[in-house]
């Protein structure tokens, strides 16, 4: 049996067949794209064990075919498997060696990179300072706990657990919060109209107000802006019921035991221990034109922790890497209107790996290549 297994984890048979997935995978996901767009896409095809299939208004679903992680997952191991069974080192196959760990090291610097990059935007305007930066697709129910003058206390819930009838208890609080209702997309309006639902809120922004549900969307231009309706519990009393939403930039508090709360459902925030400051910024244009010629930020960088103060100039083609972070120049508010900048903010722990390994396969390729040039000339010359 023992047997059996081996041979089929170290099957070229395997390879082949997981190749062959790959390809079909690669086609269905790029098709995908059309209707689910890119980010959706990636995420249901590409990083995932298993692709699943339901029927339309169906709450159940069934796994239809391999995801990308488990097919780069099986064909790690099959490759490794392989070298271990079959594997023999001779001087000879050093370079076949080199090859096959730079393909080992680029799939784990691909994996590393899918579970442990982030990408986000910070929005700046002349004088603001932040020390975070916002998400561009996920969304968080924020809980801040504004009593103390010199620090907020922030407990944040992803939008993915915010589920109508669900009860989530808040960690290191007396809250618990129930979701009423959930919308994925929405707008909001001060009256009402067509395809409106009134807002059933009894504190904060929504009372009186009007939401409209919105289909997802998928444009690679567009992100949803989620709302909901929650409870907020402190053991079996009732604070009272808010609209939130990531459209609303009102703040919404409460009181209980003489603390301060804030309540928001904003985009998710990566904050970081130090600060960016936008000193100035400038939106240069072709002359007789509105095509950009040029976008740069000058930013006050700030770490308190090492003592650290100095300005950076950020334009396109030149970005500013700190403390493993990459800030590009991604967008300027267009001429006339209120000077402020987006950057956009990119943390990948493994970026150097495809690096790394590409240039390992190329060395294992010219080694590979010379060993048998000089085999040759040395035959050719006894």
């Amino acid at each position: 049996m023992l047997d059996r297994a081996i041979k089929f984890v170290t099957s070229l048979k395997l390879t082949v067949v997981c190749l062959g997935i790959g390809v079909v995978l690669v086609f269905v996901g790029t098709l995908a794209q059309v209707h689910e767009g890119l980010y959706q896409a990636q995420t249901r095809y590409f990083k995932s064990f298993l692709i699943y299939w339901s029927p339309q208004g169906a709450n159940w679903k069934i796994p239809v075919f391999p995801g990308g992680y488990l097919l780069g997952t099986v064909l790690l191991i099959n490759l490794i498997a392989a070298h271990i069974a079959r594997f023999k080192m001779t001087r000879k196959k050093v370079g076949i060696l080199m090859i096959h760990f730079g393909v080992i090291l680029l799939l784990l610097g691909q994996l590393l990179t899918d579970m442990l990059s982030t990408e986000s935007a910070v929005k700046l305007q002349i004088g603001e300072t932040k020390n975070f930066s916002e998400d561009f697709h996920d969304d968080e129910l924020a809980l801040i706990d504004t009593s103390d003058a010199n620090m907020d206390r922030v407990i944040s819930v992803p939008d993915s657990r915010l589920e109508p009838g669900r009860e989530i208890a808040l960690p290191s609080s007396p809250f618990t919060v129930r979701v009423k209702k959930f919308w994925v997309n929405s707008d909001i309006l001060e009256s009402s109209a067509a395809g409106a639902d009134k807002i059933e809120a009894t504190d904060g922004v929504g009372v009186g107000r009007f939401v409209v549900p919105k289909p997802s969307t998928t444009k690679m231009d567009e992100r949803n802006l989620p709302a909901a309706l929650v409870e907020v519990r402190a053991g079996a009393k009732s604070l009272g019921t808010w609209f939130v939403s990531s459209q609303v930039g009102k703040k919404q508090s409460f009181t209980h035991e003489g603390k301060s709360y804030n309540l928001a459902l904003r985009f998710r925030r990566h904050y970081t221990p130090y600060s960016l400051t936008l000193v100035d910024c400038a939106h240069d244009i072709y002359k007789g034109t509105e095509i950009p010629k040029n976008f740069s930020s000058r930013v006050r960088l700030e770490n308190p922790e090492k003592k650290e103060e100095r300005e950076v100039l950020i334009y396109m083609n030149n970005p500013l890497r700190y403390a493993g972070t990459t800030f590009y120049q991604f967008q300027m508010s267009p001429p006339g209107q209120v000077k402020a900048s987006t950057l956009q903010v990119v943390r990948n722990p493994s970026w150097l790996t495809p690096y790394f390994s590409c240039a390992m396969v190329g060395a294992g390729m010219a080694v590979q290549f010379l060993t048998h040039l000089f085999s040759f000339l040395k035959r050719r010359m006894s």
